[in-house]
Parts: structure tokens; sequence; C-alpha cells
């Protein structure tokens, strides 16, 4: 009988680990993926005020620095004037500071600082050497497609931006 019990007992220990291991998301424990799948973190002001116009990009994608940078010219954001009130956008230069790239937070943040000099603070995703490696394959003709528009818009390819998903098995490049 005893024989029995411990049987059934490690039968449903395996079960359960199975059912564990494979129900979790891979990734280290900022929920990584590996490095194609960004943490899941966020901040409602972010999330808020800069998704109205644009997916809110990781702060991993880009050092403290550009952060900074980016956040104290908000009149003249890319031709664009999305100025904030003092509070928010100092709550939000503290979430993007505090997961920056080279805040040591995902491994997304660490492959970018990798390929950046150790003073470099572009001032646009899209000239990061990390992501102009990644996107090597893809032609100028295909940036310029009307349906995505420009490198800066992520969720055009990328259908699962918008979770922090950047798995080369999810990219769809639209036709036109």
């Amino acid at each position: 009988m005893n024989y029995l019990l411990r049987g059934i007992g490690v039968v449903t220990a395996v079960g359960v680990f199975s059912l564990l291991a494979f129900s979790l998301p891979s990734g280290d424990a900022h929920g990584d993926g590996g490095g194609n799948v960004l943490p899941r973190t966020t901040n409602k002001a972010w999330q808020q005020e800069c998704a109205s116009c644009h997916i809110a990009y990781s702060p991993a994608f880009l050092p403290k620095t550009s952060w900074r940078r980016l956040m104290g010219g908000l009149d003249q954001h890319f031709g664009e004037n999305a100025s904030l009130d003092p509070a928010t956008q100092a709550d939000i230069l503290r979430f993007l500071e505090a997961n920056a790239a080279d805040s040591g937070t995902s491994r997304m943040g660490s492959r970018v600082m990798q390929s950046m000099g150790a003073n470099q603070a572009p001032p646009r995703i899209t000239e990061t050497r990390w992501f102009v490696r990644k996107h090597d394959e893809v032609s100028k003709s295909v940036w310029s497609r009307k349906s995505i528009g420009s490198a800066a818009n992520c969720a055009a390819c990328h259908r699962q931006a918008e979770q922090g998903v950047f798995d080369e098995d999810t990219v769809r490049i639209p036709k036109q």
C-alpha cells in the first residue's frame, strides 16, 4: 500500500510540475522570454500618455540618458508638441529611467546596451545599433510601405508589440 501511495504521489508531483513548467512563460525572472519578449513593466501615465499617439515603447529600448533627453524635449517631440504637466512628466521619466536599457532590469536592455558605446544616447530607438542589426534585412522600400510608414511603427510587423512580444515567429510584414 505504501508503494501505491508513493507512486500516486510521484505521478501527481510530476503532473503538477509539468503543468506549471509548460504553462509559465519562458525566460528569466523578468519574464523576458530569452530576449524576444520584454518584461511586463507598466506605468499608468506612460501607458495613457505615450500610447495615445504610438505604442508605448519599452523603456528597455533606450538608455536613461536618451529617455531624459526625450522627456526634456516633449514640446518638440519629433515635430509634435507632446508637453505634459510637470508631475506626469516626472512620473513617466522615473518609470523610464528605472526600466531603461542600462538599468539592468531585462535581457533586451542588456542586448541594446551591448551594441552601444558607453556615452551614446540615441534620440530614436531606430538609431540604436541593436535595432539596425536586428532589422538589417528590411529594405527602405519596406519601411516606406503605406501600411508601415516608418521603422518606428513596430506594431505594423510585430503583431504583438503592444504586449512586448518581438519574437521573429510573430512577425508578419505587410505586402503594401
